[in-house]
């Protein structure tokens, strides 16, 4: 997504303190390049690697980050899953199985509400990944406090690595800015037309329809007409919609167009 001038302030009003990714013995550096490319999308900037096996630093994983290189030139790199959450006060093991491990499993949704919890006040948390071929095993899983496991179809169950820190992520951010998003339509530069400009539209396009015999049989316009601007009231049409639109029925009845003056956009007249 290309960078916009008019973010919104409550998409950038995270405080709680984000988790960190512990990726265990990733194999391919293209694998924790996409993590950390699904991290900078959502906020997250501590990324672990406990014995990636084509070692540290990796020119493939920087590649595929995709210009993420705020969380490539911080990844702290670790000889085991004990030392890599040593400093953490809670931790997310994610798995697609069932385990004899006896742990609370939650959903990603229901995993960010805790991780933005404890992070609100200032504790550290982390999700664990395991390797791309089989995941954690059990005595990994028991370092952690509760397990994720995300809703996907269990006859089909294996994520690759960026796909599950992306959707941990998002569940996160967007936990811990309730929702809001970067930028809305905004109604200044887009003002919803007003109904009289409306009117003055529909009027405009049965006039076009009835001159190309539209509406047949004659009985049946006034039914075709309230569907035709029910069809457009749903729209929620903005000013500048509806003038494109008179102007699309004016090319059609084959008028002449002039510039306005004050816009540059074709006037049909009245």
């Amino acid at each position: 997504m290309s960078k916009n001038a008019n973010i919104r302030d409550e998409s950038r009003n995270v405080t709680a303190r984000p988790p960190a990714v512990i990726l265990c013995e990733p194999q391919l550096g293209e694998n924790i390049g996409t993590a950390a490319r699904a991290m900078a999308n959502f906020g997250l900037v501590d990324l672990r690697i406990v014995n990636p096996r084509d070692g540290w630093p990796s020119e493939k994983a920087r590649a595929a980050a995709s210009r993420a290189d705020h969380v490539i030139d911080k990844v702290q790199v670790f000889d085991s899953v004990e030392a890599a959450v040593a400093d953490l006060q809670f931790v997310f093991a994610t798995t697609a199985r069932s385990r004899e491990v006896s742990k609370p499993v939650r959903g990603p949704d229901e995993a960010a509400v805790k991780s933005v919890s404890l992070g609100e006040s200032g504790n550290a948390t982390g999700y664990l990944f395991g390797r791309e071929r089989w995941g954690l095993n059990n005595e990994e899983i028991a370092l952690a406090d509760e397990i994720v496991t995300l809703p996907v179809d269990p006859d089909f169950a294996s994520l690759n690595i960026a796909q599950a820190v992306l959707v941990c992520a998002y569940e996160w951010r967007k936990t811990a800015v309730s929702g809001a998003l970067p930028f809305l339509l905004s109604t200044e530069e887009h003002p919803p037309a007003k109904k009289d400009e409306i009117v003055r539209f529909f009027e405009h396009l049965e006039g076009a329809l009835d001159t190309a015999n539209f509406f047949r049989p004659p009985e049946r316009r006034p039914h075709m007409v309230r569907t035709l601007r029910n069809i457009f009231q749903k729209a929620e049409l903005t000013e500048q919609e509806v003038r494109a639109l008179r102007g699309v029925v004016a090319s059609l009845e084959k008028r002449a167009t002039r510039p306005r003056k004050d816009r540059g956009t074709p006037d049909t007249g009245d």
